[in-house]
């Protein structure tokens, strides 16, 4: 793949290569690190884009399909401009992200998939300019918020959801005219629409009583228990109107990425998963299936007129003595048998030698032990 392609890849919706006007499947959140962006544009990149822009040729110039090279250009001067005029105040008065209002190099997670976002849609308004710019930095300072709203919108059309959430006459007549009701009925239609998950829950529970404490003044009624009753009852309204529900609410939550949360038994305090047999039973099957093992290589040994002594000597040795001890890390230090100091005392003594050959070649021999 080329620089241009690649930087297509990622800058823009519209103009990358083979691209349409939006995703055709739901992202992957965190998935834009720092090697998926774009290279950085040459000098020269940048001043014919200015160039362009000043003669009103941005749209003529995609025509022409030089969108990976105007997308790279592009992206080197507004990227920073997004993140001044739009990203770090999103950051801080809309998420309290106050570390993530730092710099770029500083969010991750859907706020860097967010913020990139924005930047597409910015490049996307930029390249679609027919008139003359003059001041490309105060032309992109002045319309970024504008065509980051216009970007939201369409991506999330894209997902089927509402671009921009109304009340209807009749979901008001449903929720019997309930202001409280009405707002929550909005906030679910905008959050269909958006990728985001809420972890555990389907909805933002939390933060919905925290909104509906501060409507209804109800401080000791506004719990997520109760924001779930009522968010049950405004789908129900939904549901009136199946195919209108279909579309709008049930198909743009099929987008959502689903949260993948930690196996059970991974944190300090989480009970240990069930363990079906005992460390005794491990210790036998792994004992048993080494066993196996070395009644085949002393076999072969024998067969190729081996040393019998040396035989067994070498492979009892490579089988139970010089493991790399992983079948142990489960076992705290200094608990259960010490096995191989066992048996290295037993091939170390001549005595005991000589009975452990004896008994080991008769089993594979096949002949009976005394």
């Amino acid at each position: 793949m080329s620089s241009a392609e690649e930087t297509a890849t990622v800058s823009g919706n519209r103009y990358r290569l083979g691209g349409g006007a939006g995703p055709a499947a739901p992202r992957i959140p965190n998935q834009r690190q720092t090697l998926m962006r774009p290279l950085p544009a040459v000098a020269d990149d940048i001043s014919w884009l200015r160039g362009l822009a000043k003669r009103g040729e941005l749209s003529s110039a995609i025509a022409a399909g030089l969108g990976p090279r105007l997308c790279r250009a592009a992206f080197a001067v507004s990227h920073q401009i997004v993140f001044d005029v739009v990203t770090r105040r999103l950051e801080l008065s809309m998420r309290g992200h106050s570390w993530c209002a730092r710099g770029i190099q500083f969010m991750d997670g859907q706020c860097l998939d967010g913020y990139y976002d924005d930047v597409e849609s910015v490049i996307d308004y930029l390249l679609a300019a027919k008139k003359p710019i003059d001041d490309l930095e105060a032309w992109l300072a002045h319309w970024a918020p504008n065509a980051t709203v216009d970007g939201h919108r369409r991506r999330r059309g894209a997902r089927g959801a509402l671009q921009r959430p109304r009340m209807t006459r009749g979901l008001a007549t449903d929720l019997g005219g309930d202001p409280w009701l009405g707002e929550l009925a909005l906030k679910i239609l905008e959050w269909v629409g958006v990728p985001a998950g809420a972890g555990a829950s389907l909805w933002p529970l939390d933060r919905w009583a925290q909104m509906r404490a501060e409507r209804t003044r109800d401080v000791p009624g506004s719990t997520p228990a109760q924001v779930a009753i009522e968010v049950d009852q405004v789908l129900a309204a939904m549901r009136h109107r199946p195919r209108w529900y279909q579309d709008y609410v049930e198909r743009p939550l099929g987008f959502k990425v689903a949260q993948v949360g930690p196996p059970p038994g991974d944190e300090i305090t989480d009970p240990r998963p069930l363990v079906m047999v005992g460390p005794e039973e491990i210790v036998d099957a792994r004992l048993s299936g080494l066993a196996g093992i070395a009644v085949v290589a002393i076999r072969d040994g024998i067969e190729h007129h081996r040393d019998p002594t040396e035989t067994v000597v070498e492979v009892l040795t490579q089988l139970f003595l010089a493991g790399p001890g992983s079948d142990e890390l489960d076992r705290a230090p200094a608990t259960g048998a010490d096995n191989h100091h066992h048996m290295s005392a037993l091939l170390a003594d001549p005595v005991a030698l000589g009975g452990i050959v004896d008994r080991v070649l008769r089993v594979v021999r096949d002949e009976p032990l005394r």
